[in-house]
Parts: C-alpha cells; structure tokens; sequence
C-alpha cells in the first residue's frame, strides 16, 4: 500500500501526543482519588468501578482518529484489471500424436477439457479465438466473448496427421490482425496460448513464425504435453509419440511468453490457472480512502455508544 499525500501522516504524532496526555491524566486524577478519599467509604458505597470501560471510549476514539489521518493522507493500492480489448488465441494440436493414452482419457480429449475450462475463467471482456492445427492450421473460432461458441468448437476438435506448429502460429496472428476495423493501427493486448505434444513437421519453420510473432509484439505461452511414454496404434504397429518439450520451450524465450510442460491432465489445469491469471491484466494504483474513513465513522459510533451505554454521556 502507498500513499499518494504521504507527508500528512505526520499528524499521526498528535495522536501520539493525545494518548500520552491521556495517560498522564488518568495517573494524576488515580494518585489525587487516593489522596482525598476515604478508600473504605468508597468501596460500600461503589463497589463496582469502570475499570476498563472508562477506557474504552478513548481508545476507540484514538483509533478513529489513526484511521481518519490514515484516509487523509489518501492511501491506494496495486490492482489489477483487465486490459481493455485484450485477446487471447487458444492454439491446439490436433495431430494423430495426441491420441496417444499415457493421458487420460488420451492427449486431446484431457487438452479440451483444460482448454474450456481455462474459456471460462477469463473475463467475461476478453476475446477469445481457437486455432487448430495438424497437417494445416485453421482459424476455427475468430475472436469473440461468446464463451459458449468456443466451448463448443473445442468441443468439435477432430484428429489429422503432421504437426505444422508455424502454421498455427500465423493462423493465430492473422486471428489477432482481423479482431476488429482498429487492430492494423491499433493492435489490441493480445497472448497465443499453444499446447502441443511434437516438433513441428509441417509449414512453415518455427523460427520464422516466431520472428513474426515479435514483430506483431505478440508473446507466445507455449505447453508441452505429454510424457515420454506416448504412442499411438497405427496399421497395429504401436509407434512411439514421446513429447518434444525444446522446440516450443524456444518459440516461448523468443517470443517473450512463458513455457510449461504438463504430463497430466491435472497438471494441465494448473498451467492454465496460472496463465489465466497473467494474461490481459495491467496493474494500476486505486485509492482507497473510502475504505479508512468508512471504518472510522464506525469506530466512532461505537465510541459514543460505548460512553452513552457506559456513562450516560458523549466522550
């Protein structure tokens, strides 16, 4: 928390000085009463002293005054909130390769579950576009807030074979070029979220695709999925599928984005969660003064119930 009028603070030392004085009165008035009374008399006539009520009114006055000054001196915080017409392009591979089982229930149908789940936790005002790609990639959802639409392509997705990964990559920014008549002159925040299972066997290279990802200053979060132990049954012959994390941990580091592998469907989740948290956000400063001066008018009126309740007057 910081303060954007810092310097009146310093008024917090007249509160300091305020309970000091109270202090030293309540000791002068305690030694005066013992002085000039008769101890016994007192005890059959009031047995029963305030004790630590007679204190609490001013405390509580004290704090709404710490709490007041707190307020004055206009205290704000770092939030964060969505950027405005921030994108996000959800890149599946849809290769042969992710019908390999060591996920269950297999590679794509775990992918599609993590993938809708991640639609639905993102803000309502995002866009949200879905590419696939295998042997081609295609722009299958352009961006738009209607969660149900991608839910339901994700949904749809079919296998085909090879793995063109670049292809993927171009679909997603040409996705992000077309959102709306300002994002040639104007492009808007935007983030490629890419799950792949292999290397890029098809299209065009993934360094070239990566360098157009630069130039459109467009990061790529990459997510390697699978385990070493995939394959696939083919013509019956069991062919190894394992997961080639290297390549899209590259595409990430030069893109500026983030890389993750996931070997589970849980651990998939849990790279989405994490992205899901980072992704269109910007962080700026909110005050929060009402929060302080609200709770010190509280304080307040407890104050003046507890000395009304207590002793019949106001502090």
């Amino acid at each position: 928390m910081t303060f954007l009028a810092q310097p009146r603070l310093w008024l917090l030392v007249g509160v300091a000085l305020l309970l000091i004085i109270y202090v030293v009165a309540q000791r002068r008035r305690r030694r005066y009463a013992v002085r000039f009374t008769n101890l016994a008399l007192l005890d059959s006539v009031a047995p029963e002293r305030p004790g630590w009520r007679r204190h609490a009114p001013a405390v509580l006055f004290a704090m709404m005054l710490v709490l007041l000054i707190v307020g004055f001196a206009r205290p704000a915080t770092d939030v964060e909130v969505p950027r405005e017409r921030a994108t996000v392009i959800i890149a599946l591979d849809t290769s042969l390769s992710m019908e390999a089982t060591d996920v269950t229930p297999n590679r794509l149908n775990a992918a599609k579950q993590a993938a809708t789940a991640f639609v639905g936790r993102l803000p309502a005002t995002f866009n949200v576009g879905l590419v696939s790609f295998s042997g081609q990639a295609n722009i299958v959802v352009p961006p738009t807030t209607d969660r149900a639409a991608v839910a339901d392509a994700i949904d749809r997705l079919q296998l085909g074979p090879a793995t063109a990964i670049g292809e993927g990559i171009y679909a997603s920014l040409d996705a992000v070029r077309n959102l709306d008549v300002q994002a040639i002159d104007d492009p808007p925040p935007a983030r490629i979220v890419l799950l792949s299972d292999g290397a890029n066997t098809a299209g065009r290279p993934l360094d070239e695709a990566s360098a157009a990802a630069v130039v459109s200053q467009i990061p790529v979060a990459t997510i390697a999925y699978g385990t070493p132990l995939g394959v696939i049954r083919s013509e019956n012959r069991l062919i190894p599928v394992p997961v080639d994390a290297e390549a899209l941990r590259q595409v990430a580091d030069v893109t500026g984005g983030t890389f993750a592998e996931a070997a589970t469907g849980e651990e998939l989740e849990q790279v989405y969660t994490d992205l899901g948290s980072s992704i269109g956000y910007r962080t700026e400063q909110r005050e929060i003064t009402s929060w302080f001066i609200g709770l010190g008018l509280l304080l307040a009126t407890a104050a003046a119930a507890a000395s009304l309740i207590w002793f019949s007057r106001l502090p």
